[in-house]
């Protein structure tokens, strides 16, 4: 759910690079919904509608906490976001697994996160 479908497409589309593979306008809602692919198949699905409820951003409250994208880089997906103006958080290290990983977020404030995976870029 987005606050301004027009940023929010821009964001996931030209910046990201997610591919559109369907988008409908909704008249009677007044609300459009766009589906987007990910370089592995799987789609996430954007929506708009006038004035939405803001979101409860705590870490810790139910819901989803965040989206992860693996990719074969973080230090290059990271620096590629800062040259389009995305503040991107200092990259760390997993303890758990020794893979590298940071969060940005979306127009919404959304945390995404970039995790090193090797194999699905981005």
């Amino acid at each position: 759910m987005c606050s301004n479908y027009a940023v929010s497409k821009h964001f996931y589309v030209d910046i990201l690079g997610l591919k559109v593979f369907a988008e409908h306008y909704r008249e009677a809602r007044d609300s459009f919904k766009l589906d987007l692919e990910l370089p592995d198949g799987s789609q996430i699905e954007l929506f708009s509608f006038p004035n939405p409820p803001e979101r409860v951003n705590a870490p810790e409250a139910r819901g989803l906490r965040h989206l992860a994208f693996a990719v074969d880089s973080v230090t290059q997906v990271a620096s590629y976001l800062e040259s389009r103006g995305i503040e991107v958080e200092p990259i760390r290290v997993d303890e758990c697994t020794g893979k590298q990983y940071t969060f940005f977020k979306d127009p919404d404030g959304l945390p995404l996160e970039l995790y090193q995976a090797g194999g699905i870029g981005l």
